[in-house]
């Protein structure tokens, strides 16, 4: 009895084992690549040639499908462009190797009747370079404003020094305390400003600030040497010494205009309104000669995305005769560039900008006659039509699915070659040997 009960595990485990082995045998039939006994294999020099050449091939396909799948391809898309009371930015490096930076200013205006005269409020630095083109110092903020006196800091100033001063206890004492402070503004000399004065409290301190007061006026800065702040510094024989040491100005920063249809120039001279006309002042130089040669490292609008062309970067021009004015006509168009799989630059996904076009003139003036301004002026426009720029590429699983494509591919026309190859050889050899026989 005892036997007979512990026979019947013993069987149920062998049952069970053979059903898990008949199991997987029976998954035997869903194979689609049936073995063959290798003694049933015949290897042929035709078959190693074209199994070669076949593994060649899928590598460059294989390196070919994988350049595409890393490669970002652009659409484009073309819409109307319906923003209003933006601003755009303009980037600019331009160098002048040969005009000085105490002579060249710039300007910006626009349709919209904004205009900036002399501009020193935005982030535009002038750094002097020598004749051979190193930098002679450091770039600079133009800032008349630097050193003049406030005014109304003068008036409460004093007030405090002629009136009284009112005590702890409430009583009035009748003298009075200055603070440092106002000692400074008191014991600071008021320069003349020549009657360009825009209140009576204004003090123009430097030959610059002269100038500007001038400026403002819309009056013709002509004889700096009867002006005794210009006389202290030597406005003229700097200009003298700049000039005769051939000294260069590099422009370099960036301006934030209205996005509307506008200019900026760079020409000799402050700049000043008498009217309805733009005028520079180009009395103090005493000379008709101004080389406006440059050399545009840099113009764009706007920040710069993948595959951007600038046409303008890079470009030199060297001006002919005595003096001469260049022209650049721009048409600016706005552009969205979107980046793919949420890759960002400055912060953002999507990068607005502007791509531009550029035609140029050119003509030889006599500034003596004061008929045209010698300069560099660039001209913008804005296009109506916005481009839109996606960044596009080939996703994983299409890449996966072309490279099985190519590996069945090469060997399926490798294997009807091989077979068309082997067949023929021997129908060949077959009536090769028959016609022996006979």
């Amino acid at each position: 009895r005892t036997r007979g009960t512990t026979s019947w595990p013993v069987a149920m485990g062998k049952a069970s084992r053979a059903d898990g082995v008949n199991a997987w045998k029976s998954f035997q039939r869903f194979d689609a690549f049936p073995k063959v006994n290798e003694d049933f294999f015949q290897r042929t020099l035709s078959g190693g040639v074209i199994t070669l050449l076949a593994l060649v091939v899928m590598c460059l396909l294989f390196l070919s499908e994988l350049r595409v799948y890393m490669t970002m391809t652009t659409d484009y898309q073309l819409s109307v462009d319906t923003s209003r009371g933006e601003q755009m930015r303009i980037n600019l490096d331009i160098t002048f190797p040969r005009m000085p930076c105490s002579v060249i200013s710039l300007d910006v205006m626009d349709v919209s009747g904004d205009q900036e005269l002399d501009v020193g409020g935005h982030n535009i630095f002038k750094r002097r370079l020598s004749s051979t083109g190193t930098a002679i110092s450091a770039g600079t903020k133009e800032d008349v404003n630097a050193h003049k006196v406030d005014p109304e800091l003068v008036k409460v100033s004093r007030k405090k020094v002629g009136g009284g001063n009112a005590t702890g206890d409430g009583n009035a004492t009748g003298t009075a305390t200055e603070t440092d402070g106002d000692k400074h503004l008191l014991e600071k000399k008021c320069g003349s400003c020549y009657g360009s004065e825009q209140t009576p409290e204004q003090c123009c301190d430097t030959c610059e600030e002269v100038r500007e007061s001038y400026r403002l006026k819309g009056w013709a800065f002509s004889d700096p040497e009867s002006i005794t702040q210009c006389q202290n510094e030597g406005f003229s024989e700097n200009l003298k010494a700049q000039k005769e040491n051939k000294e260069g100005c590099s422009v370099y920063g960036y301006l934030d205009v209205n996005k509307v249809a506008g200019n900026f120039h760079f020409a000799p001279g402050k700049s000043f309104q008498h009217g309805n006309m733009h005028v520079h002042d180009l009395m103090p130089f005493h000379t008709t000669k101004f080389d406006m040669s440059h050399s545009v490292n840099k113009l764009s609008f706007g920040d710069d995305f993948p595959g951007v062309v600038n046409p303008l970067d890079a470009i030199s021009r060297n001006m002919p005769g005595d003096a001469g004015t260049y022209q650049y006509f721009l048409k600016v168009v706005p552009t969205v560039f979107e980046h793919k799989s949420g890759g960002r630059v400055s912060g953002n996904k999507v990068t607005r900008t502007n791509q531009f076009s550029v035609t140029d003139h050119f003509k030889q003036v006599d500034a003596g006659e004061g008929t045209f301004l010698p300069g560099v002026f660039f001209f913008y426009d804005l296009s109506p039509i916005k481009v839109t720029m996606t960044e596009t590429g080939k996703s994983f699983l299409s890449f996966l699915t072309s490279v099985f494509a190519i590996v069945g591919g090469a060997f399926a026309v490798s294997a009807i070659v091989d077979a068309a190859v082997f067949h023929g050889g021997k129908a060949l050899k077959k009536k090769i040997d028959l016609g022996k026989q006979g």
